[in-house]
C-alpha cells in the first residue's frame, strides 16, 4: 500500500501531515508514505527530517489585491497551476497510490483535484474553523473531508462527507506532566510561569508588547516567563532580555516540554497551536493574527474562547496594560485556569491522528 500526504507552506499543515503518517507508520509498518510539496523552505526541512520521502511540485498561491506586483503574481500562479496539474496527474498515474491526503496549503489543490479525477479516495482536513479557499475548492470532490471542530458539516457544499475528526498533533505532546515539565526547566514550586510566542517568523507589534511585559515583571515579579520573539531579531532580543525570571529565546525548540510546564500561555489561533493547546489541557490568552489570509484565526479564538478554553483578545486592542493586567487577572484566579484547562481538555479530539489513520484504512 502506497499513501501520498500532501501539505505546504506553513508548519500548521506539515505537522498534521507528520503526525498522520507517524499513525500509518505504526497501524500499517508495511506501507509506504510519500509527502508531496510544494518546494518551500519548511517543507524542506521538517519532512525529510521526520525521515519521509518528500516530491515537490512548483506551487504559489494567489494574492488579494490589484496592484501592478500582485496581478504580475498571480499571472505566474495561473501559470504554475496549469504546469501543477500536469506534473500531479502524471505523478499520480506513475505510482497509483491508494490514497491522497491532504491537510492544507496551496499544492493540495491540484493533487487532489487529478486524484479525484482518477478515481483514488482522497481525504483532506482543515484545522480552521472557516474554510479556506483550498478547501472550498475541493470539499465537494473529496471523498470524505475532516474538520478540526464540530458541527460544521453546514459550511460545506457536502455536508454528508464531512467528519469531526479534530487536529492531529506532532509527537511530543503528552510526553509530560506540569511538575515533570517544571523540573526539566528548573521552575521553582509556587511559582507561575507564563508562557509566549507568536510564530517562528516573529511579529513586530506583539513582540514590543512582550518586551514591555518582560520590562514590568523585571519590577514586579508577578511570574516566570518564556517568550520566544522568532524573526529576523531574535538573537538581539534574546540577549537583552534574558535575566533570572525571564527566558528569552529565538525559537522555542521543545515546544512540548514548554507548553506541559505552562499554568498560561499566550499565542496566536492557528490551527495546530489549538490542538496542542487542547491535547495538553493549557489555559490561554488567544491573539489571533491580523495578517493571514480571511482573517481566519479570529473565528478559531471564538470558537476556544466561547468554550471556555481561553480568553481572546484582538490585537487592536492589546496595549501593554491590558495584556499585562489579564494575564495578572487569570493567574491571580487558580479556580479558573483550572476550569479553563478542564475546557481545553474538553475542546481536543483524543488522539486525531489515530483517528484519521483508522478511518482511512477502513475505507480502503
Amino acid at each position: 500500500m502506497e499513501l501520498f500526504l500532501v501539505c505546504g507552506g506553513t508548519a500548521g499543515h506539515i505537522n498534521p501531515a507528520l503526525a498522520i503518517a507517524d499513525a500509518f507508520r505504526k497501524l500499517l509498518p508495511g506501507c509506504k508514505l510519500t509527502f508531496v510539496g510544494s518546494g518551500r523552505r519548511m517543507e524542506n526541512d521538517l519532512i525529510p527530517k521526520a525521515g519521509y520521502p518528500l516530491v515537490n511540485i512548483k506551487m504559489t498561491g494567489l494574492e488579494r489585491g490589484m496592484s501592478p506586483k500582485q496581478i504580475a503574481h498571480n499571472i505566474s500562479a495561473v501559470t504554475q497551476l496549469a504546469a501543477a496539474d500536469i506534473k500531479a496527474a502524471q505523478l499520480l498515474k506513475k505510482r497509483k497510490p491508494d490514497a491522497v491526503i491532504g491537510t492544507g496549503g496551496y499544492i493540495c489543490y491540484p493533487v487532489l483535484a487529478q486524484a479525484a479525477k482518477l478515481k483514488i479516495p482522497t481525504f483532506l482536513h482543515d484545522s480552521n474553523a472557516v474554510p479556506g479557499l483550498t478547501t472550498k475548492l475541493l470539499s465537494d470532490r473529496v471523498t470524505r473531508m475532516l474538520t478540526a471542530f464540530p458541527n460544521l458539516e453546514q459550511r460545506y457544499k457536502r455536508p454528508d462527507r464531512v467528519t469531526f475528526v479534530g487536529t492531529p498533533v506532532r509527537s511530543g505532546f503528552g510526553a509530560y506532566t506540569r511538575q515533570s515539565a517544571r523540573r526539566e526547566l528548573g521552575i521553582p514550586d509556587g511559582e507561575k510561569l507564563v508562557v509566549s510566542f507568536f510564530g517562528s517568523l516573529g511579529a513586530a507589534r506583539m513582540n514590543e508588547l512582550a518586551r514591555a511585559m518582560i520590562e514590568r515583571n523585571e519590577r514586579c515579579h508577578d511570574f516566570r516567563h518564556i517568550h520566544a520573539f522568532g524573526g529576523n531579531d531574535a538573537a538581539a532580543n534574546t540577549e537583552s532580555q534574558s535575566s533570572d525570571w525571564t527566558d528569552a529565546r529565538a525559537y522555542i525548540n521543545d515546544m512540548p516540554r514548554v507548553m506541559a510546564a505552562a499554568d498560561l500561555i499566550i499565542c496566536r489561533a492557528g490551527g495546530s497551536t489549538l490542538a496542542e493547546l487542547s491535547a495538553i489541557g493549557r489555559a490561554a490568552v488567544l491573539i489571533p493574527s491580523p495578517n493571514v489570509t480571511n482573517d481566519h484565526q479570529t473565528p478559531n479564538a471564538l470558537a476556544v474562547s466561547e468554550a471556555g478554553g481561553a480568553v481572546m483578545l484582538r490585537e487592536s486592542e492589546c496595549t501593554e496594560d491590558t495584556l499585562y493586567d489579564t494575564v495578572l487577572s487569570l493567574l491571580q484566579s487558580p479556580s479558573r485556569i483550572a476550569e479553563m484547562e478542564r475546557k481545553q481538555r474538553e475542546l481536543g479530539a483524543a488522539d486525531a491522528a489515530n483517528t484519521i489513520a483508522e478511518l482511512i484504512i477502513s475505507a480502503l
